[in-house]
């Protein structure tokens, strides 16, 4: 899977990463690399939380029209 990810350093020096298609997905780092594996994680566990609550099933799609 792929996700957007906007990363923007605050005004303590850290840098702060949302994936703006998982509400509530947010991670932060030191540097720009550790914001970034951090918010990979952050992604992966928010899919873990998901996938627990209900198993995806890859034979039926579920399309979305914006």
């Amino acid at each position: 899977m792929r996700f957007n990810v906007a990363i923007e350093q605050d005004e303590a020096g850290y840098y702060v990463a949302e994936v703006p298609a998982i509400p509530g997905c947010l991670s932060q780092g030191k540097t720009h690399k550790e914001a970034i594996a951090n918010i990979k994680e952050a992604i992966e566990g928010w899919l873990e939380v998901m996938e627990a609550k209900q198993s995806y099933d890859p034979a039926r799609p579920v399309e979305v029209f914006v």
